[in-house]
């Protein structure tokens, strides 16, 4: 009887305690970027939460908004033994893949983190510039850190976001000046880099680290550099703990409806996800399925899809939730415009 049992006992253990190269992907979390968060501030040495506005606008007047204007995603979880991967395969709510497909192999947690940061930073900056074109609002372009090399010469001491106003005393005015500045020193340099972080103007200094070889070396900071706007309209985006650019549109969406008359939604719980360019050009994601679950969960009637997902999108729309195409900013408001008077017909999948 025993020799019986150990095949089926190894069978349990297995199944509890082995993990499989797999992943689960499902609906995630959906936000309205009209809405409030809360954010960690801190008080006197002391950490606090403080309510804000996912899409703060200052320095313009701000329209009031109604209804929603979600951004989607998608879950992942990772390190799931043989009995998890089945059973959330057959709660039906979630895919299994291979992890190589969600996670690069040779790259570790923290490097993908990183890198998806990167792009949610790049979709905030991406989504802003859309929208300031879009509505004809002035800006210029300032240099700034993308992202924080780890372990770089300025880990620890830049931040993602600043504005790099000086570097060892020279002005810079956009990202070639700013690598310029750095190419005229050399390895092992200390530099003061004069950054604006927030409305705070700061002093920073860095000792200039090293790429290349013998006479071929040449100075670096540790940064990838990017250009954010620059103008009267100060936008805060105010969502953590989110990675990848897909919430582009839905951000550009909010900041447009923020600063234009009238609800783009015409106060309807509206969904949507998509990358966007600064020109406001709107590119496909992954994980449609997923999020147009999670939409119609949260109570969504409208989803906004890129042009590039609608064939996938149309195959496994929930039922309830009428979807609208778009190829650009601009063919989102002019789709929410359709959706939001009783008898508009907007582009669908």
């Amino acid at each position: 009887m025993a020799a019986l049992l150990a095949p089926v006992v190894a069978l349990l253990i297995a199944g509890f305690t082995v993990v499989v190269p797999f992943v689960a992907m499902g609906p995630g979390p959906t936000v309205n970027t009209l809405g409030d968060t809360e954010i960690a501030v801190d008080v006197d040495g002391e950490q606090q939460t403080q309510t804000v506005p996912v899409v703060d606008v200052t320095g313009a007047p701000v329209d009031p908004t109604a209804g929603n204007l979600n951004m989607t995603t998608v879950a992942v979880r990772d390190q799931l033994t043989l009995f998890e991967a089945i059973g959330l395969w057959a709660s039906g709510d979630n895919g299994i893949v291979p992890r190589d497909e969600v996670y690069q192999p040779g790259k570790s947690k923290d490097e993908i983190q990183q890198e998806n940061s990167a792009d949610f930073q790049s979709s905030e900056t991406s989504a802003e510039l859309a929208a300031l074109r879009f509505l004809d609002k002035p800006f210029a372009l300032a240099p700034a850190v993308g992202q924080v090399v780890a372990g770089g010469p300025a880990d620890g001491t830049l931040e993602p976001d600043d504005v790099l106003l000086r570097i060892g005393g020279v002005e810079v005015a956009d990202a070639a000046a700013a690598k310029a500045a750095i190419g005229a020193k050399q390895p092992g340099d200390n530099v003061e880099i004069e950054i604006r972080r927030g409305a705070d103007v700061q002093t920073k200094t860095v000792e200039l680290g090293k790429s290349g070889e013998g006479d071929d070396q040449t100075a670096v900071l540790g940064i990838l550099l990017s250009e954010v706007p620059v103008s009267d309209v100060d936008v805060t985006f105010n969502l953590a703990g989110i990675g990848g650019p897909s919430a582009g549109l839905m951000f550009s969406l909010a900041l447009v409806d923020k600063l234009s008359p009238g609800e783009l939604n015409g106060g309807k719980f509206v969904a949507g996800t998509g990358t966007i360019d600064e020109n406001g050009q709107v590119g496909p994601i992954g994980g449609i399925t997923y999020k147009m679950a999670a939409a119609q969960a949260a109570g969504a009637t409208i989803f906004l899809v890129p042009a590039a997902n609608c064939a996938e999108a149309a195959r496994h729309v929930p039922d309830g939730l009428d979807l609208v195409k778009v190829e650009s900013l601009a063919s989102a408001v002019s789709g929410l415009a359709a959706v939001a008077t009783a008898d508009g017909q907007a582009p669908s999948c």
